[in-house]
């Protein structure tokens, strides 16, 4: 069993706040045009016309060489953080498929766990992925951006 984690409220509410992305800059500013913007922390579309925040993201907690930095987006306005261990996000519903791999207690990719994966079968590559004993986490990217999106933990 597993379910898909959001960005923190904590750091989320930071980013709102002004503080530094992975590269040392404030977050940008953009208006949503509707499409292709899902929001790390509610993992849903953030609506055409709304604020919305861009920004260099790393999901892991230091640099090395297998820590990741993309852009990822925020509503810029509060929103509740996605809780829901059932169902899968709004923000992980349109693209026919995504980039999926494991990561160890160390922060690093475990090799032989990244597939691209149909997003109607997300939860059964997840599972799969699970059965191996070196695998704590699993980021869930964009299969042709390489975009972070949410990153999925054993339940």
């Amino acid at each position: 069993m597993h379910r898909i984690s959001a960005l923190s409220t904590k750091q989320v509410q930071a980013y709102r706040a002004g503080a530094p992305d992975s590269y040392g800059n404030p977050p940008e500013r953009a208006i949503s045009d509707g499409g292709g913007n899902p929001c790390r922390h509610c993992l849903k579309h953030i609506p055409a016309g709304k604020e919305m925040l861009v920004l260099a993201h790393r999901p892991f907690p230091e640099t090395q060489p297998y820590a990741e930095t993309g852009p990822i987006f925020l509503c810029a306005d509060p929103c509740a953080r996605f809780e829901d261990d059932e169902m899968l996000p709004e923000a992980l519903t349109d693209s026919p498929d995504y980039l999926i791999k494991g990561y160890g207690p160390d922060d690093r990719i475990v090799y032989g766990t990244g597939i691209i994966t149909p997003q109607a079968q997300l939860h059964e590559a997840a599972d799969n992925i699970f059965s191996r004993a070196d695998v704590t986490y699993i980021h869930v990217r964009s299969a042709r951006n390489n975009c972070y999106h949410a990153r999925i933990d054993r339940a």
